[in-house]
């Protein structure tokens, strides 16, 4: 079997690929930081979410729940932004 080479790279078509390569890690860092300052916000300012049964009530604040929405998106977000494709 005979496999055809491509010809060398040009070093602007690898600087490019390597900018465009930083700036999607820099995006997908930003959105992450973005998640987690929400859940910040929200444990700071947010209201506790409040459940009464039978006479007794309890609270938890809102902050755990997006927490772990934070933590799923944070988890998507690097998934597919931090992949290498070596």
């Amino acid at each position: 079997m005979s496999t055809l080479s491509h010809g060398p790279v040009r070093a602007d078509e690898r600087r490019r690929v390597s900018v465009e390569a930083v700036v999607q890690e820099l995006w997908s860092a930003l959105a992450i930081v973005v998640m987690w300052l929400a859940v910040l916000f929200d444990a700071i300012f947010g209201p506790n979410i409040v459940t009464s049964s039978g006479g007794s009530t309890s609270s938890v604040p809102s902050a755990v729940v997006v927490a772990v929405f934070a933590f799923l998106g944070t988890w998507v977000v690097a998934k597919y932004a931090f992949r290498r494709s070596d």
